[in-house]
């Protein structure tokens, strides 16, 4: 019997890399159906940083113009001795960013990259976003892969595409693999507005605070007019682990953090309310395997969690459904049979999403080390200055052939 299919693609999740993954799909002429398990489409949290490999995604897809409306776009990135307030290295970027990899570096809210890529997808005719409904599990033949809903209804699809994040329903039977593992670090995220803030302490940069075990990056978003402040510390956290919003006690992080420099100090007094929630991981991704196989994909999260030391999980989930999406517009009636089209994309883009991973582990060692090898990390960035903190492999190296 043959199974009747009612979209062409289905996506679990809409997040980031769901809504990425629908638009992408659809531009390359598919019917797409993207299940999202709340009510309505909103994305929690605060900031996020695009490297200018995740900018040229959103400017292949024509969206660059609106993210120029709600992101900023910094100068430079300032590394500072969080304890001692000292500068210890900075990368230009800006017009350098632009001439050296064709688009700039940007800082924008969560929400408003949400907002941005869900208008985007929500205007393509081929997408239906169904809200309420989560996927639930799946089951994939020789002709169709058939999802199983939260409302108790089944729909069925030639491919489904995981983008359901770090807890993903989609992943689990389709690797076999065990839950995530707490890193041993919390993030506390904190939002400020800039017009509150005296002038000298507003700010247009980057700027990392780099301590004993501890790491604070502050950062404007919303055009500038707000100041997106994480802190990373080592400890950890009771309550409910899959979700990330923790109300935040400030006499923990205080503590956790240790004395800082006036600079630091005067921005986390100014934060208003603070969240925090545990840093979970998988394994390193070690093959193509991670990203799925026959008629199910996994993108973002899902495949490939990163570590934040690198500023590069948004970007990782847009460049696989920028490269997937692709690959489907290039091989018309490639879902009669996507195991070909998808085996070539699992090997093009499994090699960068697990450098990327192991990058951003070992930047977090660097960016926590304690005296005396806090030492030579300042001296190293003195000396080298922007050849240590550029990454031309990362920034310039998504693929367009």
């Amino acid at each position: 019997m043959t199974t009747p299919i009612d979209t062409e693609v289905l996506v679990a999740g809409g997040g980031i890399a769901g809504l990425a993954a629908a638009l992408a799909a659809a531009r390359a002429g598919l019917s797409v159906r993207l299940f999202e398990q709340t009510e309505r489409l909103a994305e929690v949290g605060a900031g996020l940083q695009l490297g200018p490999n995740a900018v040229r995604v959103l400017a292949e897809w024509g969206l660059l113009d609106a993210l120029r409306e709600v992101a900023a776009f910094p100068d430079a990135l300032v590394v500072r001795d969080a304890p001692g307030g000292a500068e210890l290295g900075r990368l230009r970027l800006g017009e350098r960013a632009r001439a050296r990899y064709g688009h700039p570096y940007a800082t924008v809210h969560r929400a408003d990259l949400h907002t941005l890529l869900w208008r985007a997808a929500a205007a393509q005719a081929q997408v239906e976003l169904a809200l309420g409904r989560t996927v639930l599990g799946w089951q994939a033949d020789e002709g169709a892969v058939s999802v199983h809903l939260s409302n108790g209804a089944t729909t069925s699809g030639r491919l489904l595409l995981g983008c359901d994040g770090l807890w993903s329903r989609v992943r689990v039977p389709l690797l076999g693999d065990t839950m995530p593992v707490p890193t041993g670090h919390i993030a506390y995220r904190g939002l400020v507005d800039q017009s509150g803030l005296p002038a000298a302490q507003r700010q247009r940069d980057v700027v990392a605070w780099l301590g004993p075990k501890m790491h604070a990056v502050c950062y404007p978003v919303r055009r500038g007019e707000h100041l997106n402040v994480v802190v990373i510390v080592h400890g950890a956290l009771d309550g409910d682990m899959q979700n990330w919003s923790h109300a935040a006690d400030v006499a923990d992080l205080r503590a956790a953090m240790g004395r800082v420099a006036p600079g630091l100090d005067a921005v986390l007094h100014a934060v208003p309310q603070w969240l925090r929630w545990p840093l979970f991981e998988r394994p390193l991704i070690t093959g193509p395997q991670a990203h799925g196989s026959g008629r199910v994909a996994l993108l973002g999260d899902a495949a490939h969690p990163m570590r934040p030391y690198l500023a590069q999980g948004a970007a990782m989930a847009l460049e696989d459904a920028w490269s997937l999406g692709r690959l489907l517009a290039q091989q018309p009636g490639a879902l009669a049979d996507p195991t070909p089209v998808l085996r070539g994309w699992a090997n093009e883009r499994w090699p960068r999403n697990a450098w990327v991973q192991a990058r951003s582990r070992r930047n977090g060692r660097i960016f926590h080390l304690l005296p005396p090898m806090s030492w030579g990390r300042n001296l190293a960035m003195a000396a080298l200055g922007e050849r240590l903190l550029d990454v031309p492999r990362l920034y310039g190296g998504l693929a367009t052939d």
